[in-house]
């Protein structure tokens, strides 16, 4: 359920600086998160509907939300446990295990399956020794297939059983060559000569070298067995065969020994190389305290991954500036501006973020808070049209989110449904969030020094943006929001936007132009007083529609539906779709 989307056009910072909460508890956290020289809460998580990026608030319930925040019987979800990252790289390595075991398995099935049919031709079933060695290759085949088959690319395998399948995958081979060895070696005197095949054993070392992660210690070991095992069964043929004594030469004895040994070593050496290799591939992930495990988006502009702080070992999100995208003056300007814009915001339904900076090559990011649940956009499109009452308990929320962001001077300017989470938070479903403020515009700010975009230009996404960021012919206010608001109402309620067309350009229009089909028309039901809510926010005149988020929260909370939705009504919605947010 793990979903992102990336802002195109998301800034960039240059100096480090965390958002704090004003409560004690998260005070007293801070304070040890800035011991640790790092920051994190709870991590962020991302839409996949919208080219914007996706991450949670902070904050505390407001008392407008709702008269219902208490949280339902039967609905603590617990928190996602995220496994540690030590210097064993223990997770990174339980997956990537599991890959290469089952590749490992795979190549040496196909190559025992190749040559079974050959020894199946050249084997005299009179002979209890060739019957006994053509079922052990049989059986080997088969339970390599079975292996390759069980370690499957979405099986989750504890690392016990991992290292099991590995004992198995290259022990039975081990006892194959053995037994293969031994009859060949002895057919071979019965002819008047004694050869030692070592190339069986080369490639299952080199098999294993390759395929499976270690550390050289480990490898060593693994290594060592293999080698072990033709030397002992020469010792035995010494041994109990006088004739293999007599027909091998010391010189020749001593060149397979040596050349097994050489191939050992180089196994274990390479096996070194490779884990280095990985660690400083694993280290070259980390930024200052946060190590990025899974890389969940991607853009124009960057990447957004999930992480883990490295101290506090808890989940974040991190988006990063590309660095051959780091040296554009005005990319800068924009990340540094959505952070900071961001960073002013404290509100429950806002996006919050934990630290920024930028690292000693120049790669610019900010970290936010994992956020469990889905977009909006997700919603409609995996459930369709939402409630009456469910709509207005979500852009109630909003609308305070929007009140204290218009109270700091901000308008956001891409309000859409990708934008808007229902997360789990506080042990309450239904949470909205508001995120991606990377078109956030700051209505009066010293500090810009850059013309970050350019005169006329436009902004937005063009399903929800309002009638004057379509034309540019003067400059979106809160009311802007507002409509983008309005038509997210419109869009939840008849799974569809106000205006729909084939290019962008023709949607853009429609705004700036066309009067909107009531969306009773689309979906019949749909309350007289919220429609007429809806009709009044999507008003091609910015003084036709509330005048400020506060008052359209008001309008909202007055409408019938207000009461038909609360915090038990989500609870029950998520568990009967069988949705589990954050597992």
């Amino acid at each position: 359920m793990r979903q992102v989307t990336l802002q195109r056009d998301g800034p960039v910072v240059q100096s480090a600086g965390p958002v704090y909460d004003y409560h004690v508890k998260v005070w007293l956290e801070s304070r040890l998160v800035a011991i640790m020289h790092g920051h994190s809460k709870t991590p962020a998580r991302l839409s996949p509907a919208a080219p914007t990026l996706d991450s949670v608030p902070n904050g505390q319930p407001s008392g407008q939300m709702s008269n219902d925040l208490s949280i339902p019987h039967g609905c603590h979800f617990a928190a996602p446990i995220v496994e540690g990252s030590g210097p064993e790289l223990t997770s990174e390595t339980h997956a990537l295990l599991r890959i290469r075991l089952r590749a490992a398995a795979l190549l040496l099935f196909v190559g025992f399956a190749v040559f079974l049919l050959k020894h199946f031709f050249q084997s005299d079933f009179s002979i209890p020794g060739d019957v006994f060695f053509f079922a052990l290759h049989l059986g080997t085949t088969i339970v390599l297939g079975v292996l390759t088959g069980l370690l499957c690319d979405r099986c989750q395998i504890p690392l016990k059983w991992l290292r099991i399948a590995e004992l198995v995958v290259f022990g039975l081979p081990v006892v194959l060559f053995a037994a293969g060895q031994h009859l060949w070696m002895l057919r071979c005197c019965e002819q008047g000569y004694c050869v030692f095949r070592g190339g069986p054993w080369i490639v299952l070392m080199f098999t294993y070298a390759l395929f499976i992660p270690n550390t050289w210690q480990r490898a060593a070991v693994a290594t060592g067995l293999i080698f072990a095992a033709p030397i002992l069964l020469i010792i035995e043929l010494f041994t109990f065969h006088p004739e293999v004594a007599r027909l091998m030469s010391a010189d020749q004895l001593g060149q397979s020994v040596l050349v097994l040994l050489t191939t050992a070593a180089g196994c274990v050496y390479g096996v070194h190389t490779i884990g280095t290799l990985r660690r400083e591939a694993f280290e070259a992930r980390q930024l200052g305290q946060y190590r990025l495990k899974e890389r969940i988006g991607a853009g124009g502009m960057g990447e957004v991954y999930l992480a883990e702080h490295q101290l506090l070992k808890r989940p974040c999100v991190v988006k990063l500036i590309r660095p051959d995208k780091a040296g554009d003056e005005k990319t800068l300007a924009r990340f540094q501006r959505e952070v900071r814009a961001t960073a002013k915001l404290s509100h429950w339904n806002t996006v919050e973020i934990f630290d920024y900076g930028s690292t000693e090559e120049g790669t610019f990011y900010y970290v936010m808070e994992y956020l469990p649940g889905m977009s909006l956009a997700e919603i409609v499109d995996r459930s369709g049209p939402m409630p009456a009452p469910r709509v207005v308990y979500l852009l109630r929320q909003v609308c305070n989110a929007l009140t204290e962001a218009h109270g700091a001077g901000l308008i956001h300017r891409d309000i859409k449904p990708g934008n808007v989470f229902a997360a789990y938070r506080g042990g309450l479903h239904d949470v909205a969030k508001l995120l991606d403020f990377g078109l956030v515009k700051t209505v009066a700010d010293d500090e810009v020094v850059i013309q970050l975009t350019t005169e006329g230009s436009v902004t937005g996404s063009p399903l929800f943006m309002s009638p004057e960021q379509a034309t540019g012919d003067s400059e979106p206010d809160a009311r802007s929001d507002i409509y983008s608001l309005g038509a997210v109402a419109y869009y939840l309620l008849t799974a569809r936007p106000p205006f729909e067309g084939t290019k962008p350009i023709k949607v853009m229009i429609s705004h700036a132009h066309h009067e909107v089909v009531p969306p009773s028309k689309h979906a019949p039901g749909i309350p007289a007083d919220l429609e007429q809510v809806v009709l009044r926010c999507l008003a091609k005149d910015p003084a036709d529609r509330p005048k400020d988020a506060a008052s359209l929260e008001k309008d909202l909370g007055e409408c019938e539906a207000a009461a038909g939705w609360s915090a038990q009504h989500a609870c029950r919605w998520w568990e009967e779709h069988g949705i589990r947010p954050g597992v």
